[in-house]
């Protein structure tokens, strides 16, 4: 076993935040083990790992420890040969106090591969029908279209339910599709489509880009894109790679985005889970001065029950060709036929080709550039008018946004 000490300082935080420990793996090495160990009252710091042919994973600051073997590893991190070389640990100097955290790191190199966690047992299969084909929603020119959450985490980063878990969850809840968008990493990915068809729903793949200047959602299966890099560099290796990257949460407490952008993506969380008083205009005048061409997304960030709303508060719906390929509710989102509502069964404004079909909006208002109209009755179709609309109580509390 090595053992390797240190002191990080708040100096070492401010001129980088994310520091490497180099460590020596033998030849003949089966596995490693690293253990992080510090004052957990006196500071936070993230966890990951590199090896001489570079990322193997991220946990942050959900675990302690992490196993990496040939056929499995620790969740957060990629199963696969332990070259032998130098790897490093990640640490993310998240929270360090101004007098300094002391760390200790263990790291054990197996000769034989220990034996993988024994799995839980598959979760029961869903029953219950997708609010999309529920509420009855018509096609459009061969486009249908599908309910779901663009943002929530697993076990492979700080949520408390396995890929399947997560999956089962969502489609109790109506969904159509969620993408499962763990933080700094990708090691989820492999269990998406095994665990979306035995549960009947449709996962995309994604990587929340995460840092303590703003988050932000690589969709697709395009590999890890490095956190460590400026934002501008996410954008640009997104969209070369064939994804779309979505800012988060772009008004939310300490994680709020302040990451400068030459180019800013069209996708943004508007409506996160944490807009819990819709009066308050904030996130919508983000919008308006982010981009004139917006595309609107509510993501319910999910990572465990006792955080009080499940997948899909709020929800997004896509009009799209093909409601049960990744692709194809990643073409609608490209294509900005995106809406947002409380839930799958909130009230909904839609725009349907030509028109606005407005669902349960009976007694709201339809807000949008220089014009407002009463709506009365519970299915109401009105024309369309360009630019972002939504649906307001009398009282101006948000009730359903439509790109």
């Amino acid at each position: 076993m090595t053992v390797l000490r240190g002191r990080w300082t708040l100096e070492d935080r401010v001129g980088d935040p994310v520091r490497e420990v180099a460590f020596e793996v033998p030849p003949g090495t089966a596995a490693i083990t690293v253990r992080l160990s510090y004052d957990r009252a006196a500071g936070v710091l993230d966890l990951g790992c590199a090896g001489p042919e570079g990322f193997r994973g991220w946990s942050g600051g959900a675990r302690e420890e992490y196993t990496i073997a040939p056929g499995w590893a620790t969740p957060g991190y990629l199963p696969g040969p332990v070259e032998p070389g130098v790897w490093q640990v990640l640490l993310g100097l998240y929270r360090v106090p101004r007098d300094g955290l002391e760390y200790r790191i263990e790291v054990t190199a197996h000769r034989e591969p220990p034996p993988p966690p024994e799995p839980p047992p598959p979760p029961p299969a869903g029953e219950r029908p997708a609010a999309a084909r529920r509420r009855g929603l018509p096609a459009l020119d061969g486009l249908t279209w599908a309910v779901g959450d663009p943002h929530a985490h697993s076990v492979h980063s700080d949520g408390a339910l396995t890929v399947p878990e997560l999956a089962a969850l969502a489609r109790e809840q109506g969904l159509d599709f969620l993408a499962v968008t763990d933080h700094n990493t990708v090691s989820h990915h492999a269990e998406l489509p095994a665990a979306g068809r035995a549960a009947g729903i449709t996962l995309v793949p994604g990587q929340e880009v995460t840092t303590d200047l703003g988050h932000a959602n690589a969709f697709s299966d395009i590999g890890w894109i490095d956190f460590r890099l400026p934002a501008r560099e996410w954008v640009r290796e997104t969209e070369r790679r064939g994804g779309l990257l979505s800012v988060n949460h772009p008004v939310a407490a300490d994680c709020a985005w302040r990451h400068p952008l030459p180019v800013r993506p069209r996708l943004a969380e508007v409506w996160h889970w944490s807009w819990w008083d819709r009066t308050w205009g904030a996130p919508l005048a983000w919008a308006a001065a982010w981009s004139p061409e917006v595309v609107l997304l509510g993501g319910g960030d999910f990572h465990h029950s006792g955080e009080g709303h499940p997948p899909g508060a709020p929800a997004t719906w896509v009009l799209t060709a093909d409601p049960g390929d990744p692709d194809g509710i990643l073409a609608g989102i490209r294509a900005g036929r995106t809406a947002v509502s409380a839930g799958p069964d909130g009230p909904l404004l839609l725009r349907h080709g030509e028109d606005f079909l407005i669902l349960d909006g009976d007694g709201l208002v339809l807000w949008g550039p220089g014009h407002r109209t009463v709506v009365r009755g519970d299915r109401v179709r009105l024309p369309a008018r360009p630019g972002p609309h939504r649906l307001e109580t009398e009282r101006n509390e948000v009730m359903a946004l439509c790109t």
